[in-house]
Order: C-alpha cells, then sequence, then structure tokens
C-alpha cells in the first residue's frame, strides 16, 4: 500500500483513540452502554491501525554515516525484527536506539531491579555523548526545551513509564510527536528522506530551521528527553518530515563488530563501534 490513503489513516489513529476512550468511560456514567461499547471499539481500532502496516516503500537501504561515534550497543534493531520497536506508528518501523557502552566490562541490562527505581540522567555513559549528522543535509525541525527526566530502568520505573507516563505521553502525541520523541531533530538528506534524531539533551542542541549539516557533524547530545527509560539514541529514516504520517525507510550505515567492518545496522544487543566525529568548519 502506497500513496495518500496510508496518511489519512495515520491522520486518525490518535483521534480515535481518544474520542473511543471518552466514550468508554464517560458515556456508562450519564447511563449511556451502547456509546460506551461504540467507544471500547474505537479504541481497539485505533490499536490495531498503531500495530498494522500502513504502507510499504519498496526501495533498498538507505547509506547513511553512523549517527553516534565510538563503542556503543544497538537496542530494538530491524536487523532482527520489523516493525523494530513493534509498531509502525511514527515512521518507527525501521528505527533502532544506540547505548553507549565504554570499553569497562560493565554489562547491560533493560531493567537493573527494584533499587533504585529511578536515576539521574548524568549517572549513564550516554548521556552528554556527541550526536553526529548521517548526512549532508538541512535541518527541517530542530526541537529544545523539553528536560532530562530520571530514568525508568527499574521494575518500578518500567511499570510507571507504561502504565502512566507512556500512556500520558500518547495522548499527547496525537497533538504532536514531540512528546514522545523529545527534544529531537528532523533533516532532510534529499530525495525523499527524513532523518529523526530523538530523546536528545535539554539545551544541547545546536542547529536550527534551514541551516545545512555536513555527515559527521556534531549536532546535539545524546539526552533522556521524552519517552525514553535511559539516555540513549533513537535513530530513524522517513519518508515525510512529518512523523505523525511518515512510512518507515530502512537504512545501513558502516561499523565495525566482531572484529570485521560490515554495512548494515547492528543486530540487537550487538555492540560496535562507528568512525569518529567530524567537527563544522
Amino acid at each position: 500500500m502506497t500513496g495518500s490513503f496510508p496518511r489519512h489513516l495515520a491522520r486518525i489513529r490518535m483521534p480515535l483513540l481518544i474520542a473511543g476512550l471518552a466514550l468508554a468511560f464517560g458515556a456508562p456514567a450519564h447511563g449511556s452502554d451502547p456509546l460506551g461499547g461504540i467507544g471500547v471499539i474505537m479504541v481497539l481500532g485505533a490499536l490495531v491501525l498503531s500495530f498494522t502496516p500502513l504502507g510499504r516503500i519498496r526501495r533498498e537501504p538507505v547509506e547513511v554515516r553512523p549517527p553516534v561515534a565510538g563503542r556503543w550497543m544497538a537496542i530494538n534493531s530491524p536487523a532482527d525484527r520489523v516493525p523494530s520497536h513493534g509498531t509502525h506508528e511514527f515512521g518507527q518501523t525501521y528505527a533502532v536506539d544506540l547505548v553507549h557502552r565504554p570499553d569497562d566490562g560493565a554489562a547491560w541490562t533493560a531493567v537493573e531491579g527494584f533499587w533504585p527505581p529511578a536515576r539521574r540522567p548524568e549517572s549513564f555513559p550516554s548521556f552528554g555523548r556527541p550526536i553526529l549528522a548521517p548526512a549532508d543535509a538541512v535541518v527541517v525541525r530542530a526541537v529544545d526545551g523539553q528536560r532530562d527526566h530520571r530514568s525508568r530502568n527499574s521494575w518500578p520505573g518500567v511499570v510507571y513509564l507504561f502504565l502512566v507516563e507512556g500512556l500520558v505521553r500518547g495522548l499527547a502525541a496525537a497533538l504532536s510527536p514531540r512528546f514522545v520523541l523529545g527534544n529531537h531533530v528532523v533533516l532532510d538528506l534529499g530525495d525523499g528522506v527524513y532523518a529523526v534524531l530523538a530523546h536528545l539533551r535539554r539545551g544541547s542542541v545546536r542547529v536550527r530551521p534551514g541551516q545545512r549539516v555536513t555527515a559527521g557533524e556534531p549536532i546535539a547530545e545524546c539526552g533522556n528527553s521524552g519517552n525514553s527509560s535511559e539516555p540513549h539514541l533513537h535513530f530513524q529514516l522517513m519518508d515525510s518530515p512529518r512523523a505523525a504520517t511518515a512510512l518507515g525507510l530502512p537504512f545501513a550505515f558502516a561499523f565495525r563488530a566482531d572484529g570485521a567492518e560490515q554495512c548494515g545496522v547492528p543486530r540487537n544487543r550487538q555492540v560496535f563501534t562507528a568512525a569518529g566525529l567530524k567537527e563544522r568548519r
């Protein structure tokens, strides 16, 4: 499925969810059980749309430069499953999360027990690491100002993230994806390809709309803003600058892992090394 029809479906997902929730919880309270049932159906319809492919771009992976430098690990990688984040919403079909891994022998786990329930973002090695432009591009959007919240990578934090904060952010995303992406930059790479670099550190975004950037140039720092369990970079390519209605695009970049040079996307939990950054002249 291609063309404008998938985008029309994408536009109605969140309004359908909000209207359905209002009917499901509000109508029975006013003695209207049939409307409450309709609300439940609307909510289920919105969820189905969120996890259903609304379109597919048939093209080879777009080759880009790594958006990070140094030693990192891929999480939720499209090399292992598509959609990588369990949903096609917001153009996330081929998205990948990148976590900085210093060569200190420490293991990484998604959930670190029950205590402490939350940690300051500064305590994570990813926080403050340079984020790089993946190609020569023009800045379309640069969002800054959202706070870097404490981690959600303990069991109490995970419950809070999915049952409270995640729901609130998901509903707010009906107004703007920034509530999920946090501080982020959208780049126009040309040929109908757009890159999103999300969960950036507050105050670190150093580009503005209309500005031209070069591949490897530092444009921000890794943070923990938006719908994020710990500091990391969320990276994806899309066919539109509007994440709310965009379709995801596959991509590939050069990296070194397992003693060999490779080009593609690192596998889930694969540690890799990316080339160094390029300073702006």
